[in-house]
């Protein structure tokens, strides 16, 4: 091997080791940054609203997520709605409301998905009082009136989702308990149940997605931007970043704890967290279950596009637990 080819192959090396160096430093810049609130400035656009430019500074800034807050108040939810501190942990502290409608009736619980906060629920909440049950809506910690600036996407919300339950159990007057989650509050409300093994009656999820790595790479492939070896990187680092194993992060495996009723709702054009993805999810569970698809829905709130639908799938796992018995 002449002297021109090692020294161009030294070069080379050099090249991969300063890129993959330099692609792991943006990994863990937007890890950081998708996990961690903003005190301010404007929410980044979703991946699919991004210009070419804008995915650009995405891919070197990561986006900016100011924490979802609201001027909303209680009494939306009627006048003897109470607005509660639900303690977790000796650190954290979850703002909820709470609207009850009798000791013999039962409770559903509603918990927010990523970058939102509880009164992203006020209407489904609404629903669950129509047919009959008393309503908690959660901020997830950093979320709306919640301690914290924070979000891990499910892992320490799942903690959350405990507390919330437990308190419940020990402190409000409820003839059952149903766990209503989108996106992220499903998969914590999934992760709370196998890691935690509470117990709910019932438990409604939508838009839940199998694995926190297919999540990233269908939001890459949003972008237009391949996903390897990014979507690996941001899955790693974000959960070096937090103490936890990123790709190990899958409610697919958390569903196999999944024994009470369960109803799954999906929109079969979400490209964030697939309908195959909440498919995948919902063969794993071992309890009674059904499964919802709503037509040419993305990730997005379906009880808004489809409300008679979405009302009479809830009112049906409902009075299949409750009235039935």
């Amino acid at each position: 091997m002449t002297k021109k080819i090692k020294r161009w192959l030294l070069q080379m090396l050099v090249v991969v080791i300063v890129g993959f160096a330099l692609l792991n430093i943006l990994a863990c810049n937007i890890a950081y940054a998708m996990t961690h609130y903003a005190a301010g400035g404007a929410r980044t656009p979703k991946p699919e609203d991004i210009s070419y430019l804008g995915k650009l500074k995405v891919l070197f800034t990561g986006v900016n997520l100011p924490r979802p807050v609201s001027d909303i108040s209680p009494l939306e939810l009627g006048a003897g709605c109470r607005v509660l501190s639900v303690a977790v942990g000796s650190n954290v502290t979850l703002c909820a409301w709470y609207r009850g409608l009798g000791k013999d009736k039962p409770l559903a619980i509603l918990f927010h998905g990523y970058g939102a906060e509880k009164t992203s629920m006020v209407r489904e909440a609404k629903e669950f009082m129509a047919l009959g049950a008393s309503v908690m809506l959660i901020d997830f910690r950093g979320s709306g009136g919640s301690s914290e600036s924070y979000t891990t996407i499910g892992v320490c919300e799942a903690d959350d989702v405990v507390a919330a339950f437990r308190y419940a159990n020990d402190n409000l007057p409820h003839s059952s308990i149903v766990l209503f989650g989108k996106s992220m509050g499903a998969a914590s409300i999934l992760r709370a149940v196998h890691v935690n093994h509470i117990t709910p009656d019932a438990v409604i999820l939508e838009a839940v997605f199998d694995t926190m790595f297919n999540t990233v790479c269908n939001r890459f492939r949003l972008l237009g931007i391949p996903s390897f070896p990014s979507a690996r990187l941001l899955v790693f680092w974000g959960g070096r970043q937090w103490g936890f194993d990123g790709f190990a992060h899958n409610p697919v495996d958390y569903a196999r704890s999944l024994k009470c009723p369960s109803l799954f709702m999906h929109g079969d054009n979400d490209v964030k967290a697939t309908i195959a993805d909440g498919r995948r999810v919902f063969a794993a569970v071992q309890g009674p279950k059904e499964f919802r698809e709503f037509a040419a829905l993305g990730h997005e709130d379906y009880i808004a596009k489809y409300p008679d639908e979405w009302r009479a799938a809830v009112a049906k796992i409902m009075r299949r637990r409750w009235v039935t018995e």
